[in-house]
């Protein structure tokens, strides 16, 4: 009798788990697809950057180019200052990441360990602040930098990013929460004050956050457009996605090298991607947010 309950009981196990690899194979499957949909137009504008010029305009068009020309990734620097404006967003990006970093460290640091007055009516104060959209601040932002003398400067594009943004305070506020308290008493009983428990315990602890408010803030100010557009009025002191605009302009019948700048100048934030992507996983997992 036992027997034939077990007997009975194999094809009901080997039926589920054929289930769930038919189930695994059409799960790996749709993400396949999706993959291939989603970087179709990243090879597309691969496949343009090294096609010869008389290629990328045929129909039906070539999937993969005859040749490949390289010096198509040369022909934007010899037209425009390329290289001037990739200094350019390097020196805003990079002081707008410290900044960020700095500042969104400290003041998530207050809200989520130290106790003060109206600390959680300023945390959501703080989070108001999300709500209103960015474009109701361009004039009032745009009239008061007006008056301080900071158009055509980078300095509008910069100092803002120094005052904590509230959306990295929250993230790492709620990465900070998740540090045991623990760490935090055995430090007061060392002889430890706020500001060292801050330095010493708290910040090598949130590397993987810290990244990733280094990597959201970096690739924002490296694709910004809109604010070097209304604070940027001389060539030489363009970004690179106000370049490429301009060299989208001027030289629209030379697809070829314009997708050769586009993608030179997606390529930095690719790099910084690919190496910090460990740091970028586990500090959107441990800190709770979601897309």
């Amino acid at each position: 009798m036992a027997a034939s309950a077990h007997v009975e009981r194999v094809p009901k196990y080997r039926s589920g788990n054929l289930q769930e690899i038919g189930l695994r194979i059409l799960l790996y499957l749709a993400i396949l697809i999706g993959a291939v949909i989603f970087a179709m137009p990243f090879f597309w504008m691969i496949r343009t950057a090294v096609m010869p010029k008389f290629e990328v305009y045929l129909f039906p068009p070539l999937w993969f180019p005859s040749e490949i020309v390289w010096s198509n990734f040369l022909n934007p620097f010899k037209v425009y200052h390329f290289e001037r404006w990739f200094l350019n967003t390097v020196i805003i990006a990079v002081t707008s990441m410290v900044g960020t970093t700095l500042s969104a460290a400290v003041t998530g640091f207050s809200f989520a360990r130290l106790r003060f007055p109206l600390r959680d009516f300023l945390f959501v104060v703080v989070l108001a602040t999300m709500i209103l959209p960015e474009h109701i601040r361009l004039i009032p932002n745009y009239l008061l930098y007006t008056r301080l003398g900071w158009v055509d400067t980078f300095l509008p594009l910069i100092v803002p990013n120094w005052f904590a943004p509230a959306f990295f305070v929250f993230l790492l506020r709620q990465f900070f929460l998740t540090i045991p308290r623990d760490y935090d008493d055995a430090a007061y009983i060392d002889g430890c004050n706020p500001p060292t428990l801050f330095w010493r315990i708290h910040l090598p602890l949130s590397l993987p956050a810290l990244g990733v408010v280094n990597i959201f803030q970096l690739t924002f100010i490296w694709n910004d457009f809109i604010n070097p557009l209304i604070y940027l009025h001389k060539e030489p002191q363009f970004t690179v996605a106000l370049g490429l605009r301009l060299f989208q302009g001027r030289m629209s019948n030379n697809m070829q090298d314009l997708m050769a700048a586009s993608l030179i100048a997606v390529l930095p934030t690719l790099i910084v991607f690919f190496f910090a992507q460990r740091y970028f996983v586990q500090g959107i997992v441990v800190s709770g947010v979601k897309g």
